[in-house]
């Protein structure tokens, strides 16, 4: 198993991610820049959390429309893992691999705190382990997640409600803190897992969610 962490002018998260993968999680894993077409010799791809391109139109949009993430939605709908947190989550909506959008945060300031988080969707890969409340550190100013009333509906019906906040720190609908698309191969989510691998940093839940790229064959 081999995983490209994505890289885009204004990453900050992608050293973490790599490093969470390489040391924690016992997979291979590099670098792959945003204007590179290919995902050769790769299985996975990690889409990190930063400020994308400034964040200077909407979160993720401007990275969204990268070389790399048109040569991702490629990869992903061969049914490969796929996996985005904060700023990934939001480049992953605006990539239309998955629904809604992040807005920002209800009380219109930024956040930077552990929260709890419960697993609703058990059949994913990403889901299938978190058989416990867990705790992930957030930081994002556009964190609030959002979806009309029959996409909300439709992502309750077909069981795209990854993890759902215990207490709402954003004002997200229906407490949504991550989403899968429709095959779950594909998994956005808002905290910080590769931030939570080990007890030195304050928990290892993180591995709950990451460890399910050490178990898919290659």
């Amino acid at each position: 198993m081999k995983v490209a962490v994505l890289q885009f002018p204004g990453s900050n998260c992608d050293q973490d991610a790599l490093k969470a993968l390489r040391d924690d999680v016992g997979v291979d894993a590099d670098y792959v820049w945003h204007n590179d077409g290919s995902l050769n010799g790769f299985d996975a791809v990690f889409v990190p959390g930063g400020f994308s391109y400034g964040d200077y139109l909407r979160c993720g949009a401007m990275a969204s429309r990268s070389a790399i993430m048109q040569e991702t939605i490629r990869f992903a709908k061969e049914g490969r893992p796929v996996i985005g947190a904060c700023n990934g989550f939001q480049i992953l909506t605006e990539s239309g691999l998955l629904p809604g959008a992040l807005l920002k945060n209800e009380r219109q300031k930024f956040i930077c705190k552990d929260v709890m988080l419960e697993a609703v969707n058990r059949t994913s890969i990403w889901t299938a382990a978190v058989d416990r409340t867990i705790s992930l550190p957030i930081a994002h100013g556009e964190g609030r997640y959002v979806i009309d009333a029959d996409g909300l509906k439709r992502i309750q019906d077909q069981e795209q409600i990854a993890f759902r906040y215990v207490s709402n720190p954003n004002g997200s609908v229906d407490d949504i803190a991550g989403v899968v698309n429709e095959a779950g191969n594909v998994l956005g989510l808002m905290p910080h897992p590769e931030r939570a691998t080990k007890e030195l940093l304050g928990g290892n839940d993180g591995l709950l969610i990451l460890k399910a790229l050490s178990l898919v064959n290659a």
